[in-house]
């Protein structure tokens, strides 16, 4: 079973040029261990960066090595059409 997340993020990524990208919003897709499987995150401006285990990283970054904690992470949770459309 699949569980999908959308938070909202407004900390610097670090990176001088996806910083001038403006805020973000992450959306996972997690297993039932919390291991992050796909992976976006949608700028204010439109970009959109998008990992998988096909594609884990590149010059703006990566997907996450760090499993998500359900209980953290309970106030974000969508369901999977959310985050197919975004996906797209």
């Amino acid at each position: 079973m699949m569980i999908y997340y959308r938070r909202p993020w407004d900390d610097s990524t670090g990176d001088p040029l996806s910083d001038s990208w403006g805020t973000s919003i992450f959306y996972f897709e997690v297993d039932e261990n919390g291991e992050v499987l796909r992976q976006i995150q949608f700028f204010e401006n439109g970009r959109k960066l998008k990992y998988s285990l096909n594609y884990i990283e590149d010059e703006f970054g990566m997907l996450s090595d760090v499993s998500l904690e359900p209980e953290e992470y309970k106030e974000f949770r969508i369901d999977q059409g959310e985050f197919e459309a975004i996906w797209k």
